[in-house]
């Protein structure tokens, strides 16, 4: 299906007042008809009356039909038009027309209403909505125009695996657009819901591809060779791969996918903590490992001074023990006491 962009003049107005005289026309005849009809002094008079009548009332009983076919268009909206069943185009340009008063506005998307920015209603649930009863009617009208703003979807987190199989929740926010209305209408059943439900196929199919945190022996490009790709980490080549998998789904309704963004990012409950605790202990064993390379540092270099100045000469013994009290003082977790030996080393 492809999109045709009517190219219709914006004469609603001069119709609008066209329609308003030829009402106030219908309504003088059936006066005037009225009148000859109840006082013709002839039969010429009386039949024209009741032709004046006739015509007025007629008329008034079917005038209305020309009003359905004056469409009010705002910017960014699009009004895609069918003629019993048949797509006759699109109305896309702002402005007041007046088309076939037999053309339907279609909308499947009418009353489904995104967790989104704009175009939230009702109570959302799986990041879609359904509109009450009582806002039927009132939704109805208005959402039979197709909307051409970006928009922002922010699905419900999602419990997903990685690739070492931890569950991870996950959320993302996806900018997008209708380009093609055609497409948007006839091509899928509800261009809003299948959005979401890509969105949420894209999502798992890219967050399976990695790691929560850098894991080693983990390829997430797909090129044979490990590298150190992870969600928390590569947040931006993730988004981008997710904004590019949807766009593949999303091609044949007519969408257009601006940008995909993280937006949450966790541990699943369940094992929040003990990844918490595992954190801690790498974080531990880093901080003790720094402190170990820098305290052997200044270990070597305070032997190697004290051997250029020879202030003190100091046997393999005293050295051993020199090493050993530094190294107390330096890692310890604690400020050291130091005892002072007031009598000789012996």
């Amino acid at each position: 299906m492809e999109e045709k962009i009517l190219k219709n003049k914006k004469n609603g107005l001069s119709m609008l007042l066209l329609f308003l005289v030829l009402y106030l026309a219908a309504i003088t005849a059936v006066i005037v008809g009225a009148f000859r009809l109840e006082n013709g002094m002839s039969r010429i008079t009386s039949w024209s009356g009741a032709a004046l009548l006739i015509v007025g009332i007629i008329y008034l009983a079917i005038g209305w039909i020309p009003f359905m076919g004056l469409k009010v268009i705002k910017p960014q909206e699009a009004l895609v038009l069918t003629l019993f069943g048949t797509y006759t185009g699109t109305l896309k340009d702002a402005g007041f027309y007046f088309v076939n008063p037999f053309c339907s506005s279609f909308n499947p998307a009418a009353r489904t209403k995104l967790n989104q920015s704009g175009d939230v209603s009702g109570s959302a649930m799986n990041g879609l909505a359904i509109t009450s009863k009582g806002a039927e009617s009132s939704v109805e009208s208005a959402s039979r125009k197709i909307s051409l703003k970006v928009m922002t979807l922010n699905n419900n987190r999602q419990k997903i695996n990685d690739c070492l199989g931890n569950p991870i929740e996950i959320g993302i926010a996806v900018m997008w657009k209708v380009t093609d209305t055609a497409k948007a209408v006839f091509n899928v059943d509800n261009y809003k819901e299948y959005l979401s439900l890509q969105c949420d196929s894209a999502l798992r199919d890219i967050v399976r591809m990695y790691p929560y945190d850098v894991a080693p022996n983990v390829d997430t490009t797909g090129d044979g060779v490990a590298d150190e790709g992870s969600l928390r980490g590569s947040s931006e080549v993730v988004a981008q791969r997710i904004r590019d998998e949807i766009q593949k789904k999303v091609d044949e309704a007519g969408l257009e996918i601006l940008e995909a963004r993280i937006t949450y990012l966790a541990y699943a409950p369940e094992i929040a903590a003990v990844m918490l605790q595992r954190q801690q202990a790498s974080a531990i064993i880093d901080a003790r490992k720094m402190i170990v390379d820098g305290a052997v540092g200044m270990v070597e270099m305070a032997l190697e001074r004290l051997n250029e100045k020879e202030i003190i000469a100091l046997d393999e013994e005293r050295k051993a023990a020199m090493v050993s009290n530094l190294l107390v003082v330096l890692c310890g977790n604690k400020d050291a006491q130091p005892i002072v030996n007031s009598g000789s080393l012996y």
